[in-house]
C-alpha cells in the first residue's frame, strides 16, 4: 500500500471510508450488531457520495445536553463524573437508536477548567447553574495591534499571548522567549531563552498544565471506552475530526464579534491575512483527527457567516474565501467536510455550491430546504432542517408530519440526512423518538 503522502485525494478518502465502515480492530457484541453497524455506515456513505440512493434516509440528531436531562442528570454531573457521562450518552444512543452518534461532545472535565482557571467560558457549577450548559464570555483576547504577531507566527502568538489570557494559570508563559530563538550554545543564546523555565511562576504554570493533562487523560479514557462500546453495539460515530472557519476562529475566541466587525472596516487586509494564516492550521487540525480516528467526516460549525451577520459582499470577501480554502484542503487530504450552517444561509447558497460532487456535506438550521435541494443537491449531500422549537414544544404528530415533509422535499434520489438544525437540550423525549421513527418509516427508498 502506498504511503499517505503518495496517495491521491480519492485514494485517501477511500481508505478513510473503509476504516470507518469496516473498523479493523472492532469486536462486535453480536453478528446482528456487526450487520447493523455496516448498514448504518453504508447508509451514510451512500447518502454523502451521491453515487446511489441509500436504502433509506439516514437519521442523525445533533444532541447537546439532552443525554444528561434524559438520564435524570445535570450538565454538572456530566462534567465532573465520567461514569455518569458514559452512562448518559450510552442510554441516549441505545434507547433512541440513531444511525450515528456524535461522540461525547461534552468538553474536557470541569476540573481541567478549574486547574487552568479558564476565562473564555462559564461552565456548570462555575459561573452558571449546575443545571445548565456552557456560556461563552466573549472579549478581545487578541488586540487589534497584534495582527502582525498572529500572522507572522500563529503558534508563538497562541503560546505566549493568547493562552495566558484565556487560562489565568498560564499567565506566566508570557515571560517565555520565542522557542525559535533556541538555536545553539554559542554566546549563551539558548541559555538566556531557557532561563524563564527556571522561574517559580513559569514552573507553576507547567505544573498546572501537567495536572490538567492528568484530568484530560481520565476523560479521554471515558470517551474512548464509550466509542468502543458503541461500535461493538453497532453504532458508528458520525465525526472523525473537527475544525472551524478561519473567520470564526478570529471572531469567536480571538477578536470577539464586536472586534472582528470593526476590523473588516478599519483593517480589512490585516484580517484577511490573519485568516489566510489560519487556513493551514485548520486543515491540519481537521485532517489530523480524521486520520487518527479512521473516519473521513470533519465537523465544522459555522457561527458568523449566517444571513444577517454580514452583507453578501462581505461574505464573499471575508468569510467564504478562507472557508473554501479549508474545505478544499480537507478534501485534498481525503476528508469529507461537514459544514453545519447555523442560522440562515438563504442568501449564501449560490456562493457555496461550487464543489466536486459527493465530497462534502452541508447541514442547515433555518434555510429554505427546497431551494437547498435545488441548488446544492446536485453536488453534495444536504442535512437539516428539524427546528429545535418543534422538538421542544410540538406534538408527536407535528414532528412526524414535519419529517415526512422534509423527506418529500429533500430526499428524492438520495443525498439527504435528517438532522436537527441546532443541538438540543431540554427536549421532549417523545419528540426525539418521533423524529427518528418517522425517518425510518417515511425515508425508505423503494
Amino acid at each position: 500500500m502506498p504511503r499517505w503522502e503518495e496517495m491521491t485525494p480519492d485514494e485517501r478518502r477511500a481508505q478513510l471510508w473503509t476504516s470507518w465502515c469496516a473498523p479493523a480492530n472492532a469486536t462486535f457484541s453480536s453478528l446482528a450488531a456487526q450487520k447493523a453497524y455496516q448498514e448504518r455506515t453504508t447508509r451514510v456513505r451512500d447518502a454523502i457520495e451521491l453515487k446511489k440512493a441509500p436504502d433509506r434516509v439516514p437519521i442523525f440528531p445533533v444532541v447537546g445536553w439532552f443525554p444528561a436531562y434524559y438520564a435524570g442528570m445535570t450538565p454538572y454531573d456530566m462534567m465532573y463524573d465520567t461514569a455518569k457521562l458514559h452512562a448518559a450518552y450510552k442510554k441516549y444512543v441505545v434507547d433512541f437508536q440513531p444511525d450515528a452518534h456524535m461522540g461525547i461532545m461534552v468538553a474536557p472535565p470541569g476540573k481541567f477548567f478549574e486547574i487552568l482557571d479558564y476565562k473564555l467560558y462559564a461552565w456548570p457549577g462555575r459561573g452558571v447553574s449546575k443545571d445548565v450548559g456552557y456560556q461563552a464570555i466573549e472579549g478581545e483576547y487578541m488586540t487589534a495591534e497584534e495582527y502582525d504577531a498572529l500572522i507572522a507566527d500563529p503558534t508563538d502568538f497562541f503560546l505566549r499571548a493568547y493562552l495566558p489570557r484565556v487560562f489565568a494559570a498560564l499567565g506566566p508563559l508570557r515571560m517565555l522567549s520565542p522557542l525559535t530563538n533556541i538555536l545553539e550554545i554559542y554566546g549563551g543564546f539558548s541559555a538566556a531563552n531557557i532561563l524563564p523555565f527556571g522561574l517559580p511562576d513559569v514552573q507553576a504554570s507547567l505544573k498546572a498544565l501537567m495536572a490538567a493533562g492528568e484530568e484530560t487523560l481520565k476523560w479521554i479514557g471515558t470517551v474512548a471506552a464509550f466509542e468502543k462500546e458503541m461500535t461493538e453495539l453497532g453504532y458508528p460515530d458520525f465525526f472523525g475530526g473537527g475544525c472551524k472557519a478561519p473567520y470564526d476562529t478570529l471572531s469567536d475566541t480571538l477578536r470577539g464579534t464586536k472586534g472582528i466587525m470593526v476590523d473588516i472596516y478599519r483593517r480589512p487586509e490585516k484580517a484577511i491575512k490573519a485568516m489566510e494564516a489560519i487556513v493551514p492550521l485548520m486543515v491540519r487540525m481537521g485532517a489530523g483527527g480524521a486520520k487518527q480516528n479512521g473516519n473521513p467526516i470533519v465537523f465544522m460549525p459555522l457561527h458568523k457567516g449566517a444571513d444577517g451577520f454580514m452583507s453578501d459582499a462581505q461574505f464573499k470577501k471575508f468569510y467564504w474565501p478562507t472557508l473554501k480554502a479549508v474545505l478544499l484542503g480537507l478534501i485534498d487530504e481525503g476528508c469529507v467536510p461537514f459544514c453545519w450552517a447555523e442560522g440562515g444561509f438563504n442568501t449564501r447558497l449560490d456562493v457555496i455550491k461550487d464543489f466536486p460532487k459527493g465530497k462534502m456535506v452541508w447541514g442547515f438550521d433555518k434555510t429554505d430546504m427546497a431551494r437547498v435541494k435545488k441548488v446544492l443537491g446536485p453536488v453534495c449531500c444536504i442535512g437539516g432542517n428539524v427546528p429545535q422549537s418543534l422538538l421542544d414544544t410540538g406534538t408527536v404528530d407535528e414532528v412526524k408530519a414535519h419529517i415526512k415533509g422534509l423527506i418529500n422535499t429533500c430526499g428524492k434520489s438520495g443525498g439527504y440526512i435528517v438532522m436537527t438544525g441546532a443541538s438540543f437540550d431540554w427536549t421532549r423525549p417523545e419528540n426525539v423518538k418521533a423524529m427518528i421513527d418517522a425517518t425510518k418509516e417515511y425515508g425508505v427508498y423503494k
